[in-house]
């Protein structure tokens, strides 16, 4: 990386308040070493002989954590059994195996969205403050507050609450941001990067004509699936502007579960985009989750993708992508002056019913450390502490300068994708129902009309509380 770009990150890093954020929180060091000896002031062998059952999405955190779990095992004496499972058979799974009695797994890969607060409603998650608070469970260099605010917040519950408990931590963080293929942007649009939303959306048709079938304007997930409203909320935040979009209810509610306003101009704006950049891909892109779009992006047959941040350090690695180094990365082309998107997490939780809860707790404490979280960062670009962010010798610098660079300036302005409602999946899937219906030619204004009157339906309905 040349030292001129490695100058230009630092700076933006800088600009966007990191440093200041890690040096006004109370603290420890930023260092995490682990000392075998327990010079931390924690006992690491004190569940020696345990085996943790661990269930994990096939995701690249799982994958970035692989390396390391025989370190893990060496510090506590703790066996770890994980369980790997595809998405999306992994929701289902999931489901399953933290309703048991007790629960089939001790930690688990935790959705920190309306998933998270739905289990937090039906008590099937363990609160996790009262083991950070224990010195006897958590080493004083475990930093909470190393955590964005807004990460923190999005699994406290209850969420009016002052009294909040912690019932996830965050693992990794993808924001929405704009890959793009060099190769065919150079052939087919006279290498112009599209400097707004809707010269994207022109783009992308174009080079679609063009393609013939061969080659495609963009890519992006298409089933209808709740699974893709966080991608489907990242365009919309960028059409819905400054105006604000406060947790629980985002910007698809006005301030009240019963009053959807989807029939916003601008969130109407958001959907169509979402739906003509679908058109703009193969024939098959209603069946096509994040999995078969990366794949087809990778193969070197899409111009455009938008989708979360961490794909990039896939696309640079030429053992599974034909197109390293030649990815270009960007924010969201913006639709009014500056570009906005969403984020969304993973976290790691436990069951309310694990059978070994303390130990479940110490790898959680390890997987989230400053020093594992840079390194599995590495394999996902969405390391959530802040000073992962600054150990250049890590993280960043393992990274493609322009991906990092157009992840940080994402990071600046992006909000949350969650809706903290128990219904909010229900709302989701005939969200992404309703965007099929806009790519088979109805009307916008027509569709979210009726979608409206749907979400009412829902939210009227029977629910837990």
């Amino acid at each position: 990386m040349p030292h001129l770009r490695r100058r230009q990150l630092i700076r933006l890093m800088t600009f966007s308040g990191l440093l200041a954020a890690v040096s006004n929180c109370q603290r420890s060091p930023l260092s995490d070493h682990i000392d075998l000896n327990g010079n931390e002031g924690l006992r690491w062998q004190q569940f020696a002989g345990t085996e943790l059952h661990l269930l994990l999405n096939d995701h690249p955190w799982t994958h970035g954590i692989e390396p390391y779990l025989a370190e893990f095992q060496t510090l506590t004496g703790i066996q770890p059994r994980p369980q790997v499972v595809p998405e999306p058979d992994y929701f289902q799974v999931m489901e399953r195996v933290i309703r048991a009695e007790p629960a089939q797994a001790d930690v688990f890969f935790l959705p920190m969205d309306s998933t998270a607060y739905r289990f937090w409603n039906e008590a099937l998650l363990l609160p996790l403050t009262p083991f950070i608070g224990d010195p006897h469970l958590t080493a004083p260099t475990y930093n909470l507050f190393d955590f964005p605010e807004g990460f923190r917040l999005t699994a406290m519950y209850p969420p009016e609450s002052e009294e909040k408990e912690l019932y996830g931590i965050p693992a990794t963080f993808e924001a929405y941001i704009l890959f793009y293929n060099k190769r065919l942007v150079n052939q087919y649009a006279g290498g112009q990067i599209p400097k707004s939303l809707d010269d994207l959306l022109v783009a992308a048709a174009d080079i679609n004509r063009q393609g013939r079938g061969e080659v495609f304007g963009a890519v992006m997930r298409g089933v209808p699936a709740d699974t893709i409203l966080d991608t489907v909320t990242g365009i919309v935040l960028d059409c819905w502007g400054q105006r604000p979009a406060p947790l629980p209810y985002n910007i698809w509610f006005d301030g009240d579960w019963s009053q959807p306003r989807l029939s916003d101009a601008r969130i109407v704006k958001g959907l169509e985009a979402y739906t003509r950049l679908m058109q703009a891909g193969p024939a098959n892109i209603k069946a096509m989750n994040w999995l078969e779009a990366t794949q087809l992006f990778q193969a070197g047959k899409a111009a455009f993708y938008i989708d979360a941040s961490l794909f990039g350090p896939g696309f640079e690695d030429p053992s599974q992508s034909t197109i390293a180094g030649d990815v270009g990365y960007a924010t969201l082309p913006p639709v009014d002056q500056s570009s906005l998107t969403g984020h969304w997490l993973w976290g790691l939780g436990i069951p309310r019913t694990a059978r070994q809860p303390q130990a479940a707790w110490m790898f959680i404490q390890w997987a989230t450390s400053p020093s594992m979280e840079a390194k599995i960062g590495v394999a996902t670009g969405g390391a959530p502490r802040f000073s992962s962010w600054l150990t250049p010798s890590v993280y960043t610098e393992a990274m493609n300068v322009d991906y990092a660079l157009a992840v940080q300036t994402a990071m600046q302005t992006s909000r949350s994708t969650a809706v903290l409602h128990p219904q909010w999946h229900r709302v989701a899937q005939a969200i992404a129902m309703t965007l099929h219906e806009i790519y088979d030619g109805e009307a916008a204004e027509t569709a979210v009309a009726r979608l409206e009157m749907q979400i009412r339906q829902i939210m009227a309905g029977p629910h837990p509380d």
